[in-house]
């Protein structure tokens, strides 16, 4: 998924696919549509504060019914029903009420090169969730998946998704003599606010095996840098903390410090990764 969302070069997120429970909560999205993707039946919305659940950000949205596209265009001002479950996020409902034209994004400058498969990973001074100086050479020797995400992270389909499918790929990893190298690591992409009191309590909630999976966290000028070479953007709007809108990437990193696979997105599978994981050469003993 490619949308442009002010400076960030594309927010790759599918976002929350339709819910089978009906009973989730709903509110109230006023905002402009920005972009739609009618082939995915998502449409990218700036959108005001949601009352009782999110601030103002810019975040693409799955309608349950793609008719509900038809007839809308970027510019185009609406209101829509939010219904949010424990698993996944939708609009069950897309109302054009206007039409403005679309704030021009700044200029930005061409962004950092990122890594292509095969180029080695470049080190950062991290900090885990005890504290401890983690620099991310310190995996080196185990074929490593990794993922980005933030603890106050809203929708369920998008870092809590990246969380659920670690938490299965730790699970299949248990008793895995062909696997027992690899390691799971989550950077945070909000360091100001995931400090690591803050990811310790969020690796308990999650079962997290502290050996085998770390999060970790940093200075934000350090965190950013890490993540720009998997090809992550991140975009605070004005306001709250927590407004931060991001892309997703999930990789497997060699033994060798080198990238092996990178997934764009959320619509990989905890089967993907391990077969990607097995598929990436063991360390040699």
């Amino acid at each position: 998924m490619r949308f442009r969302a002010r400076t960030v070069l594309a927010i790759a997120l599918l976002a929350c696919g339709c819910s089978n429970a009906p009973s989730g909560k709903q509110y109230e999205l006023k905002g402009q549509i920005l972009a739609i993707k009618p082939e995915q039946n998502e449409v990218l919305i700036k959108h005001e504060d949601i009352k009782g659940f999110m601030p103002a950000m810019t975040m693409p949205f799955t309608v349950k019914d793609g008719g509900l596209l038809s007839g809308k265009e970027p510019g185009d001002l609406v209101t829509a029903t939010l219904v949010v479950t424990d698993l996944s996020a939708h609009l069950s409902s897309l109302t054009r009420t206007g039409h403005a034209p679309i704030e021009a994004p700044p200029p930005t400058a061409e962004g950092p090169r990122i890594l292509v498969p095969g180029e080695p990973v470049a080190d950062a001074p991290l900090v885990d969730q005890q504290g401890k100086p983690r620099p991310f050479a310190t995996f080196t020797g185990h074929r490593v998946a990794v993922t980005f995400i933030y603890t106050r992270c809203p929708l369920p389909e998008f870092c809590p998704l990246m969380d659920r499918h670690f938490a299965a790929i730790q699970k299949q990893l248990e008793g895995a003599q062909d696997l027992r190298d690899v390691r799971l690591v989550s950077v945070t992409l909000d360091p100001e606010f995931d400090t690591p009191a803050v990811l310790r309590d969020h690796a308990a909630r999650l079962k997290a095996d502290p050996n085998v999976w770390t999060f970790l966290t940093g200075t934000p000028a350090d965190v950013s840098a890490f993540a720009q070479q998997f090809g992550i953007f991140t975009e605070r709007d004005l306001g709250t903390g927590a407004n931060l809108t991001h892309n997703l990437r999930t990789a497997v990193v060699g033994a060798d410090g080198r990238l092996a696979t990178v997934h764009s997105g959320n619509d990989w599978t905890p089967a993907d990764l391990v077969a990607d994981l097995k598929a990436t050469p063991a360390p040699a003993h």
